[in-house]
Protein backbone atom coordinates (compact mmCIF):
# COMPACT_ATOMS: atom_id res chain seq x y z
CA UNK A 1 0.00 0.00 0.00
CA UNK A 2 1.68 3.26 -1.15
CA UNK A 3 1.51 6.53 0.68
CA UNK A 4 -1.35 7.94 -1.74
CA UNK A 5 -3.62 5.47 -0.95
CA UNK A 6 -2.66 5.65 2.98
CA UNK A 7 -3.74 9.37 2.60
CA UNK A 8 -7.27 8.96 0.68
CA UNK A 9 -7.90 5.89 3.62
CA UNK A 10 -6.64 9.33 5.95
CA UNK A 11 -9.48 11.57 3.94
CA UNK A 12 -12.03 8.70 4.20
CA UNK A 13 -11.76 8.01 7.98
CA UNK A 14 -11.80 11.85 8.78
CA UNK A 15 -14.80 12.39 6.14
CA UNK A 16 -16.85 9.11 7.51
CA UNK A 17 -16.19 10.40 10.88
CA UNK A 18 -14.69 7.23 12.48
CA UNK A 19 -12.66 3.91 11.34
CA UNK A 20 -15.63 1.98 11.06
CA UNK A 21 -17.60 3.85 8.80
CA UNK A 22 -14.92 4.58 6.88
CA UNK A 23 -14.26 0.37 6.46
CA UNK A 24 -18.23 -0.03 5.84
CA UNK A 25 -17.78 2.77 2.77
CA UNK A 26 -14.90 1.48 1.03
CA UNK A 27 -15.78 -2.38 1.61
CA UNK A 28 -12.49 -3.65 3.60
CA UNK A 29 -11.92 -4.61 7.37
CA UNK A 30 -11.98 -2.16 10.36
CA UNK A 31 -8.66 -3.79 11.03
CA UNK A 32 -7.27 -2.89 7.38
CA UNK A 33 -8.00 0.38 8.11
CA UNK A 34 -6.64 0.95 11.37
CA UNK A 35 -3.13 -0.53 10.30
CA UNK A 36 -3.17 1.46 7.52
CA UNK A 37 -3.58 5.17 9.40
CA UNK A 38 -1.31 3.61 12.30
CA UNK A 39 1.16 2.82 9.55
CA UNK A 40 0.74 6.29 8.21
CA UNK A 41 1.54 7.99 11.43
CA UNK A 42 4.43 5.74 11.94
CA UNK A 43 5.68 7.37 8.52
CA UNK A 44 5.02 10.64 9.72
CA UNK A 45 6.07 10.16 13.01
CA UNK A 46 3.03 12.36 14.28
CA UNK A 47 -0.74 11.67 16.24
CA UNK A 48 -2.88 12.59 13.08
CA UNK A 49 -6.41 11.19 14.90
CA UNK A 50 -7.10 11.38 18.39
CA UNK A 51 -9.59 7.88 18.70
CA UNK A 52 -12.01 7.30 21.22
CA UNK A 53 -14.43 4.68 21.24
CA UNK A 54 -17.39 6.85 19.99
CA UNK A 55 -15.49 9.16 17.24
CA UNK A 56 -12.87 10.04 15.95
CA UNK A 57 -11.29 13.61 16.01
CA UNK A 58 -8.34 15.44 13.99
CA UNK A 59 -5.24 16.76 16.18
CA UNK A 60 -3.77 20.04 14.97
CA UNK A 61 -1.25 18.11 12.73
CA UNK A 62 -4.28 16.20 11.11
CA UNK A 63 -6.21 18.98 10.61
CA UNK A 64 -3.20 20.28 8.94
CA UNK A 65 -2.43 17.37 6.90
CA UNK A 66 -5.79 16.42 6.28
CA UNK A 67 -6.20 19.45 3.97
CA UNK A 68 -3.03 19.59 2.44
CA UNK A 69 -4.21 15.83 1.32
CA UNK A 70 -7.36 16.58 -0.23
CA UNK A 71 -5.52 18.95 -2.22
CA UNK A 72 -2.91 15.57 -3.28
CA UNK A 73 -5.53 14.02 -4.08
CA UNK A 74 -8.00 15.83 -5.74
CA UNK A 75 -4.51 17.20 -8.40
CA UNK A 76 -3.97 13.29 -9.16
CA UNK A 77 -7.43 12.83 -9.82
CA UNK A 78 -7.30 15.80 -11.63
CA UNK A 79 -3.84 14.69 -13.92
CA UNK A 80 -5.59 11.12 -14.71
CA UNK A 81 -8.80 12.42 -15.61
CA UNK A 82 -7.10 15.74 -18.20
CA UNK A 83 -4.79 12.23 -19.21
CA UNK A 84 -7.89 9.82 -19.85
CA UNK A 85 -9.80 9.70 -22.60
CA UNK A 86 -14.12 9.88 -22.18
CA UNK A 87 -14.31 6.83 -24.53
CA UNK A 88 -12.15 4.71 -22.07
CA UNK A 89 -14.13 2.35 -19.94
CA UNK A 90 -14.24 3.48 -16.23
CA UNK A 91 -13.83 1.61 -13.44
CA UNK A 92 -13.63 1.20 -9.77
CA UNK A 93 -16.89 2.50 -7.27
CA UNK A 94 -19.41 4.94 -7.54
CA UNK A 95 -21.59 5.69 -4.32
CA UNK A 96 -25.05 7.40 -5.30
CA UNK A 97 -27.94 8.75 -3.51
CA UNK A 98 -31.12 9.16 -6.01
CA UNK A 99 -34.99 10.27 -4.74
CA UNK A 100 -36.85 7.07 -4.49
CA UNK A 101 -39.53 8.21 -7.36
CA UNK A 102 -37.45 9.71 -9.94
CA UNK A 103 -34.67 7.09 -9.03
CA UNK A 104 -36.68 4.10 -9.90
CA UNK A 105 -38.56 5.65 -12.76
CA UNK A 106 -35.97 7.86 -14.53
CA UNK A 107 -32.62 7.56 -13.48
CA UNK A 108 -32.63 3.23 -13.34
CA UNK A 109 -32.85 3.08 -17.14
CA UNK A 110 -30.22 5.48 -17.29
CA UNK A 111 -27.93 3.73 -15.16
CA UNK A 112 -28.35 0.32 -16.48
CA UNK A 113 -27.25 1.93 -19.69
CA UNK A 114 -24.75 3.67 -18.04
CA UNK A 115 -23.37 0.52 -16.65
CA UNK A 116 -23.40 -0.89 -20.04
CA UNK A 117 -21.30 0.87 -21.38
CA UNK A 118 -18.60 0.84 -18.51
CA UNK A 119 -18.58 -2.59 -17.00
CA UNK A 120 -15.98 -2.51 -14.79
CA UNK A 121 -17.51 0.31 -13.10
CA UNK A 122 -18.55 -0.54 -9.43
CA UNK A 123 -22.24 1.30 -8.73
CA UNK A 124 -23.88 1.59 -4.79
CA UNK A 125 -27.08 3.41 -4.61
CA UNK A 126 -28.70 4.67 -2.06
CA UNK A 127 -33.16 4.88 -3.22
CA UNK A 128 -34.82 7.71 -0.83
CA UNK A 129 -35.95 10.83 -0.28
CA UNK A 130 -34.21 11.13 2.90
CA UNK A 131 -31.60 13.94 3.32
CA UNK A 132 -28.76 12.36 3.08
CA UNK A 133 -25.26 14.07 4.50
CA UNK A 134 -22.91 13.16 1.19
CA UNK A 135 -19.52 13.02 3.64
CA UNK A 136 -20.55 11.51 6.71
CA UNK A 137 -22.32 8.73 4.76
CA UNK A 138 -19.79 8.11 2.03
CA UNK A 139 -21.48 9.43 -1.15
CA UNK A 140 -20.17 10.31 -4.16
CA UNK A 141 -22.96 12.05 -5.68
CA UNK A 142 -26.61 12.67 -4.73
CA UNK A 143 -29.31 14.00 -7.10
CA UNK A 144 -32.08 16.29 -5.59
CA UNK A 145 -35.34 17.64 -6.84
CA UNK A 146 -35.69 21.26 -5.13
CA UNK A 147 -34.39 24.78 -5.24
CA UNK A 148 -30.87 24.37 -4.11
CA UNK A 149 -30.06 26.57 -0.84
CA UNK A 150 -27.20 24.17 0.42
CA UNK A 151 -24.01 26.43 0.08
CA UNK A 152 -21.69 23.20 1.54
CA UNK A 153 -22.21 21.57 -1.81
CA UNK A 154 -21.71 22.25 -5.67
CA UNK A 155 -24.27 21.57 -7.95
CA UNK A 156 -24.77 20.81 -11.39
CA UNK A 157 -28.35 21.52 -12.92
CA UNK A 158 -29.37 18.08 -14.96
CA UNK A 159 -33.17 18.53 -16.25
CA UNK A 160 -36.28 20.49 -15.27
CA UNK A 161 -39.14 19.13 -13.07
CA UNK A 162 -42.40 20.46 -14.28
CA UNK A 163 -45.34 19.83 -11.60
CA UNK A 164 -48.95 19.95 -12.99
CA UNK A 165 -52.62 20.07 -11.12
CA UNK A 166 -54.31 17.26 -11.70
CA UNK A 167 -57.34 15.41 -11.49
CA UNK A 168 -58.65 11.88 -13.37
CA UNK A 169 -62.36 12.68 -15.29
CA UNK A 170 -64.21 10.62 -12.71
CA UNK A 171 -63.29 13.06 -10.01
CA UNK A 172 -63.85 16.11 -11.65
CA UNK A 173 -67.28 14.68 -13.05
CA UNK A 174 -68.39 14.53 -9.76
CA UNK A 175 -67.20 17.62 -7.44
CA UNK A 176 -66.63 19.99 -10.91
CA UNK A 177 -63.92 21.18 -12.35
CA UNK A 178 -62.33 24.29 -10.17
CA UNK A 179 -62.21 27.72 -12.48
CA UNK A 180 -59.86 29.46 -10.15
CA UNK A 181 -56.99 28.74 -7.44
CA UNK A 182 -59.54 29.71 -4.62
CA UNK A 183 -62.09 26.71 -5.39
CA UNK A 184 -59.79 24.25 -5.04
CA UNK A 185 -59.87 25.39 -1.37
CA UNK A 186 -63.39 23.23 -1.78
CA UNK A 187 -62.61 20.49 -3.41
CA UNK A 188 -60.29 16.95 -2.14
CA UNK A 189 -57.12 16.89 -2.11
CA UNK A 190 -54.07 15.01 -2.65
CA UNK A 191 -51.26 16.28 -1.05
CA UNK A 192 -46.99 15.57 -0.60
CA UNK A 193 -45.41 15.68 2.98
CA UNK A 194 -42.08 15.65 3.44
CA UNK A 195 -40.03 15.77 6.62
CA UNK A 196 -43.74 16.03 8.14
CA UNK A 197 -44.45 19.26 6.58
CA UNK A 198 -47.67 19.09 3.75
CA UNK A 199 -46.31 21.77 0.86
CA UNK A 200 -48.55 24.81 -0.02
CA UNK A 201 -49.68 24.86 -3.61
CA UNK A 202 -48.04 28.24 -5.20
CA UNK A 203 -50.33 29.02 -8.65
CA UNK A 204 -48.75 31.48 -10.96
CA UNK A 205 -51.48 33.65 -13.38
CA UNK A 206 -50.66 34.93 -16.73
CA UNK A 207 -49.80 38.25 -14.92
CA UNK A 208 -46.79 36.23 -12.46
CA UNK A 209 -49.20 36.79 -9.27
CA UNK A 210 -49.14 34.03 -6.95
CA UNK A 211 -51.94 32.44 -5.64
CA UNK A 212 -51.07 30.22 -2.35
CA UNK A 213 -53.62 27.38 -1.44
CA UNK A 214 -53.15 24.98 1.43
CA UNK A 215 -54.74 21.94 0.21
CA UNK A 216 -57.87 20.44 2.11
CA UNK A 217 -56.13 17.27 2.23
CA UNK A 218 -58.51 14.40 1.69
CA UNK A 219 -55.21 11.93 1.75
CA UNK A 220 -51.36 12.93 3.09
CA UNK A 221 -48.63 10.63 1.79
CA UNK A 222 -44.48 10.98 1.21
CA UNK A 223 -44.44 9.32 -1.95
CA UNK A 224 -45.54 10.61 -5.43
CA UNK A 225 -46.12 7.49 -7.42
CA UNK A 226 -48.85 6.46 -4.54
CA UNK A 227 -50.79 9.60 -4.85
CA UNK A 228 -50.78 10.04 -8.30
CA UNK A 229 -52.54 6.39 -8.07
CA UNK A 230 -55.12 7.71 -5.96
CA UNK A 231 -55.80 10.49 -8.29
CA UNK A 232 -56.04 8.07 -11.41
CA UNK A 233 -58.79 6.20 -9.02
CA UNK A 234 -60.56 9.64 -8.43
CA UNK A 235 -59.63 10.14 -5.00
CA UNK A 236 -59.50 13.90 -5.42
CA UNK A 237 -56.31 17.11 -7.02
CA UNK A 238 -52.68 16.68 -6.83
CA UNK A 239 -50.46 18.27 -7.98
CA UNK A 240 -47.74 15.70 -9.84
CA UNK A 241 -44.43 16.29 -11.18
CA UNK A 242 -44.92 15.80 -14.36
CA UNK A 243 -42.02 12.79 -14.32
CA UNK A 244 -44.67 10.84 -12.28
CA UNK A 245 -47.87 11.49 -13.69
CA UNK A 246 -46.52 11.46 -17.26
CA UNK A 247 -48.19 8.68 -18.27
CA UNK A 248 -51.26 8.97 -16.71
CA UNK A 249 -51.76 12.27 -18.46
CA UNK A 250 -51.02 10.75 -21.89
CA UNK A 251 -53.78 7.94 -21.42
CA UNK A 252 -56.06 10.84 -20.09
CA UNK A 253 -56.50 9.11 -16.75
CA UNK A 254 -55.71 12.48 -15.33
CA UNK A 255 -56.29 15.50 -17.03
CA UNK A 256 -55.09 19.60 -15.84
CA UNK A 257 -56.80 21.44 -13.95
CA UNK A 258 -56.45 24.91 -14.07
CA UNK A 259 -54.16 24.68 -17.11
CA UNK A 260 -54.33 28.69 -17.32
CA UNK A 261 -51.99 28.72 -14.26
CA UNK A 262 -48.69 27.35 -13.67
CA UNK A 263 -46.52 26.12 -11.08
CA UNK A 264 -42.68 27.35 -11.11
CA UNK A 265 -40.34 24.59 -12.25
CA UNK A 266 -38.26 23.09 -10.04
CA UNK A 267 -34.78 21.43 -11.62
CA UNK A 268 -32.81 18.03 -10.72
CA UNK A 269 -29.35 18.57 -9.75
CA UNK A 270 -26.08 15.71 -9.12
CA UNK A 271 -24.78 17.87 -6.05
CA UNK A 272 -21.36 16.72 -4.40
CA UNK A 273 -19.18 18.88 -1.23
CA UNK A 274 -17.18 21.71 -2.39
CA UNK A 275 -14.20 20.20 -0.45
CA UNK A 276 -14.28 17.25 -3.22
CA UNK A 277 -13.10 17.33 -6.47
CA UNK A 278 -15.51 15.47 -9.07
CA UNK A 279 -14.21 12.21 -10.31
CA UNK A 280 -13.60 11.29 -13.53
CA UNK A 281 -16.32 8.27 -13.16
CA UNK A 282 -19.00 10.92 -11.33
CA UNK A 283 -18.42 13.80 -14.34
CA UNK A 284 -19.01 11.08 -16.83
CA UNK A 285 -22.08 9.92 -15.16
CA UNK A 286 -23.30 13.65 -14.79
CA UNK A 287 -22.10 14.34 -18.67
CA UNK A 288 -23.87 11.59 -20.05
CA UNK A 289 -27.74 12.36 -17.77
CA UNK A 290 -27.31 15.89 -18.96
CA UNK A 291 -27.36 14.67 -22.31
CA UNK A 292 -30.04 12.07 -22.25
CA UNK A 293 -32.69 14.37 -20.34
CA UNK A 294 -32.04 17.53 -21.38
CA UNK A 295 -34.13 20.82 -21.23
CA UNK A 296 -36.69 19.01 -22.39
CA UNK A 297 -37.29 15.41 -21.12
CA UNK A 298 -38.80 12.80 -22.62
CA UNK A 299 -41.65 12.64 -20.06
CA UNK A 300 -42.38 16.11 -20.71
CA UNK A 301 -42.14 15.80 -24.90
CA UNK A 302 -45.66 15.02 -25.76
CA UNK A 303 -48.27 16.22 -22.90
Amino acid sequence: MGQLEDMQTFVRVVDAGSISKAAEHLGVAKSAVSRRLAELEQRLGSTLINRTTRRSSLTDAGRLYYERALRIIDDVDDMNAMAASSETSLAGRLRLAVPLSFGLEHLSPALNEFSDQHPELILHIDFSDRRIDLVQEGFDLAFRIADLGDSNLKARRITPIRLQVCASPDYLARHGTPLTPAELQHHECLAYESSGSVFPWKLLDRAGREHVIDPQARIVANNGNFLCDMAVAGRGIMVSPTFIAWQALARQQLVPVLPEFRIRPLNAYAVYPQTRFLSQRARLLIDFLVAKFGDNPYWDQNL
